[in-house]
């Protein structure tokens, strides 16, 4: 369509001139421009004697039944039913075919549980890395977290504390858990450690000379002493629990990088930027400053002890992922209390390698919340595991399906959508009955729609057949459905996940009007009626697929 106006425009006027298509309500037309307004300045005319120019060409395109000039120029477009029928098979775009991403979420840190957040942004970062492959990305799924610093020292603390000493082999006692089991085990003992090194100056003092001897561990490759051996172990345990966890979620495993692995190449890039003078010494530590001008705080890269932060650590996953893939674009998925931290990473990134932080962005998540408003501290120990939200909505979605097949895809896909159809960055309210209901805009619900118009196609044995024209029902169904390539197209380019989930809620919600009025078994128009159910079905799990929703064909 674009191209036949566009084709128009160069033929009357000689210009090249892109065109952006909007849709108006249903009476107006199907599609709608304002390409002769954005010509009356360059050409000097009225734009409503342009856009009658233009509409009389269009009138004479075999797959336009009715072209308007409305307004002080607008074009309104109504596409024959078998053009419209046509829109509705076609493809969203592959418009970042080849493009290299990085899509960088998730990030748990090794000796902590995986709390909501986790499970927040590993399903959204799920759903835009489907995106971007569906649009033709290749697409590198990574994941960054800590297994150094100074939370590991406070739970390396707590489990010789829980051990009563320095007793590696008294892990066997929980060796045979389940991943999910010594994860529980880890996280009570970081807790007792956290509790300790805010208790007790004694505490406090062995939990900072630990942090200094972890990263010895890997300095030295030090497997040997029985404190190592510990920590070694249950490192393990933590990548374990990563992997079980999102095998549970039935996502793609993230390359995950440690923060031991990516702390030395940062602090190689430190001395060579230091070298540089693009970091300063300050009080023996190795800092960026920052520009107040442009709301950046200086920060630190390295502690007066020689120690790396958070920082530098950032640098070098940046760095190393880099070199693994030489993304094209690469974005990071945090909490929103990451923002300003971010930024001056970013900054200091495009300081140390001119151009990079244009290849970047940072996008931020709110937050989950429950019904008791309670803010999560993994310190305290009330985190709201990711795994408790699982089993509620398990457990709820028990109550609903018989099939116990179909039990996990449902939950998943309940979780997954109220997360979804949220706009990226705002805060969730999260209720277990709303996510699981079959009577809103939820994931069960668009499950159900869909096996409901499975279980009418069992019902017919016509073949179905492309409609030669279409009644008003129909074409009100068709339109909806016509309109899928290109809502897929926006939420893609946007990073805008819930612009889909909006989609198909109000896709099914139109199939709805046109079953109550529109006969399809044992009409005479039940063979071209079932084509329509068919686009239903396709249009309905493609954009679920998207999401990582499953389509059962039964429920």
């Amino acid at each position: 369509m674009n191209e036949s106006i566009t084709g128009v425009v160069k033929e009357l006027f000689d210009r090249e001139i892109e065109v952006v298509l909007t849709r108006p309500e249903a009476q107006f037309g199907d599609y709608a421009t304002n390409v002769a307004m954005q010509l009356a300045k360059p050409l000097g005319k009225n734009p409503r004697e342009i856009a009658e120019q233009i509409a009389e060409k269009l009138r004479e395109h075999a797959g336009f039944s009715d072209v308007s000039v409305a307004g002080p120029g607008f074009i309104n477009i109504r596409l024959s039913d078998t053009a419209l029928l046509a829109e509705t098979a076609r493809e969203p775009a592959k418009f970042y075919d080849g493009v290299r991403y990085v899509m960088e979420y998730s990030c748990p840190n090794a000796f902590k549980e995986l709390h909501t957040g986790h499970l927040y942004q590993t399903f959204e970062g799920d759903i835009l890395a489907r995106l971007m492959e569906n649009a033709g990305a290749e697409v590198h799924r990574t994941s960054f977290g800590g297994d150094v610093g100074l939370h590991v020292a406070k739970c390396l603390w707590g489990m010789v504390a829980e051990l009563e000493g320095i007793f590696p082999d008294k892990l066997e006692t929980v060796a045979g858990n389940s991943a999910f089991e010594r994860a529980r085990w880890i996280s009570k003992s970081y807790v007792r450690g956290a509790t300790a090194y805010e208790e007790s100056d004694e505490a406090k003092a062995e939990i900072d000379e630990l942090n200094k001897t972890i990263y010895g561990f890997h300095d030295n490759k030090n497997d040997d002493t029985p404190l190592a051996q510990i920590y070694w172990t249950t490192r393990q345990w933590s990548f374990d629990y990563f992997d079980a966890f999102y095998a549970l979620l039935g996502v793609e495993s993230l390359r995950y990088y440690p923060e031991s692995e990516t702390a030395p190449v940062g602090m190689k890039v430190v001395t060579e930027q230091l070298a540089k003078g693009n970091l300063k010494e300050s009080e023996g530590a190795v800092v960026f400053v920052g520009d107040e001008s442009k709301h950046l705080h200086t920060r630190v890269f390295v502690t007066s002890k020689g120690l790396p932060t958070y920082e530098t650590k950032d640098i070098g996953v940046i760095w190393q992922e880099q070199a693994d893939y030489n993304f094209d674009r690469r974005i990071l998925i945090t909490g929103n209390d990451q923002k300003e931290y971010m930024r001056v990473v970013f900054a200091a990134a495009d300081t140390f390698q001119p151009g990079i932080e244009s290849r970047m962005e940072h996008l931020t998540n709110g937050t989950v919340r429950f019904g008791d408003g309670k803010k999560m501290s993994s310190r305290l120990g009330n985190v709201t595991r990711a795994v408790d939200v699982l089993e509620s909505v398990h457990e709820k979605v028990c109550e609903l399906v018989k099939d116990e097949n179909l039990v996990t895809p449902v939950a998943l896909g309940a979780i997954k959508y109220v997360f979804a159809k949220y706009r990226f960055g705002g805060d969730i309210a999260f209720d277990v009955d709303e996510t699981v209901t079959l009577n809103g805009n939820s994931g069960p619900y668009l499950q159900y729609a869909h096996a409901r118009a499975c279980s009418i196609r069992e019902k017919t044995s016509q073949h179905a057949k492309q409609p030669e024209s279409l009644d008003e029902n129909e074409r009100a169904l068709v339109r909806r459905l016509s309109e899928y390539a290109e809502v897929v197209e926006e939420a893609t380019k946007q990073l805008m996940p819930h612009l889909i989930c909006t989609y198909l809620y109000e896709l099914a919600q139109e199939f709805n009007r046109f079953y109550e009025k529109s006969r399809i078994v044992g009409d005479e128009r039940e063979a071209e009626r079932l084509y329509l159910v068919e686009r239903y079905i396709t249009t309905l799990a493609g954009g679920l697929g998207l999401l990582g929703i499953s389509a059962p064909e039964k429920l």
